[in-house]
């Protein structure tokens, strides 16, 4: 699995700091992944649908410990770019 492309739409939202989109391997899209600050910082929750009980269920996720920690990564790093080119922006306002 290879990850080519992913887009992070920062959100300055008390909770939600980020929408993401993930492109695998050129062919597959993954939309609607989330950045949320919980109660240990921030996380990554992966596209989900409330069901008839209430619960949320995840629709795609990674199925090993490797690949959400890469996936992870990847997602955290390119959110903290954004953050840095969105703050230096904003200083040269």
């Amino acid at each position: 699995m290879n990850i080519t492309e992913i887009k992070v739409h920062p959100i300055n939202e008390d909770k939600l700091k980020a929408f993401v989109t993930l492109v695998i391997d050129d062919c597959f899209v993954i939309r609607d992944i989330k950045i949320i600050e919980g109660h240990s910082g921030l996380f990554v929750a992966m596209p989900s649908k409330k069901r008839k009980d209430g619960q949320f269920k995840d629709i795609a996720h990674p199925v090993n410990k490797e690949t959400r920690e890469e996936v992870e990564r990847q997602i955290f790093a390119e959110y903290e770019n954004q953050v840095k080119t969105m703050e230096q922006s904003l200083k040269k306002l």
